[in-house]
């Protein structure tokens, strides 16, 4: 039977197409170091490697939050450090008042270090975070400053209204797992984070409980000091000392969370690399038996050609 010739032309040359896509696919192989690099050239493995790369990407953004979390626990730490040592200096005025040998003149003293000590307090308390565009201590109400105050004619603060609430915002740091460096300014109900200046679990009213001080110290009261004043004030300090404790123990768990990723991470570029990554010896070895098959096809098409066209002639 008779083949026609462009029947055999269009044979030789899908041959050619063939070897030339299988060498150009090698080629790129060996460029790039991928074995993979669309779904036609191993499903299973693409697939295998789109998951491993949302996890990855996933892995990117819990660390950014945990990155984010870090320096907000860092700014709430250095306030709690102050409320720190205000308490404890609060506890000691409060000691030192209601000695028999302190006067009145010793008592105004105390006083006016009580009001600089409340003014202090209100504006650590009105914290902003690291923008200087959000309030740290108003819970999720974080648009505007979270206390405000009441002064009297001398300008001395008489009461604080809280204008936040109790809420605090949980933040990925890994699969389903959420954490929270927040600290609301105030907490009144019994369950939730501890408030910062004023908690109903624990009793403090720091803020409160300073302004009652300054008022005693000023009026003379030891027995006001003595029996009530340093009772709430060894509360505030508890509830302060509670807090940086809290602050420690997050600050840990983000520690290790962020070393966790880093490691999963890592496990994951190995995961992604024996997927999609090629052998480059035997893809090397490929390519050579490629090319060498595209220049023998061509070789012998020519001389085929050459035959058929002096069968043609004779």
């Amino acid at each position: 039977m008779r083949v026609a010739s462009n029947a055999y032309t269009n044979s030789m040359l899908n041959q050619f197409n063939l070897l030339a896509g299988q060498s150009a696919n090698l080629q790129s192989q060996v460029s790039t170091g991928l074995r993979v690099q669309s779904p036609s050239d191993d499903p299973a493995a693409m697939a295998n490697t789109l998951s491993l790369a949302a996890q990855k990407a996933a892995n990117t953004q819990y660390t950014q939050n945990i990155t984010t979390l870090q320096d907000r626990g860092n700014l709430i730490y250095n306030v709690l450090q102050s409320l720190q040592t205000k308490t404890s200096r609060a506890g000691e005025i409060a000691t030192s008042a209601a000695t028999a040998t302190a006067s009145q003149s010793d008592l105004n003293g105390y006083a006016q270090e009580i009001n600089a000590m409340i003014e202090d307090t209100v504006k650590l308390a009105n914290s902003k975070d690291a923008t200087g565009s959000q309030y740290m201590f108003g819970g999720t109400a974080s648009g505007s400053a979270p206390f405000t105050v009441a002064r009297d004619a001398n300008n001395n603060i008489t009461g604080v209204t809280y204008n936040g609430n109790s809420t605090v915002n949980q933040t990925e740091i890994g699969d389903g797992s959420t954490a929270s460096v927040d600290v609301p300014g105030v907490n009144n109900g019994t369950t939730g984070a501890r408030g910062l200046l004023t908690d109903s679990q624990s009793g403090a009213d720091f803020l409160n409980h300073l302004i009652s001080l300054r008022n005693n110290l000023q009026s003379g009261n030891k027995t006001a000091i003595t029996s009530t004043d340093s009772g709430n004030l060894l509360k505030d300090e508890n509830n302060v000392a509670y807090q940086v404790a809290s602050n420690g123990v997050v600050q840990n768990r983000l520690t290790a969370a962020a070393t966790y990723i880093t490691n999963n991470s890592q496990s994951l570029d190995k995961s992604i690399s024996n997927q999609s990554s090629a052998d480059l010896v035997q893809t090397m070895v490929e390519l050579n038996k490629a090319q060498n098959g595209y220049q023998a096809a061509l070789q012998s098409s020519s001389k085929i050609m050459q035959l058929s066209i002096l069968n043609y002639i004779s």
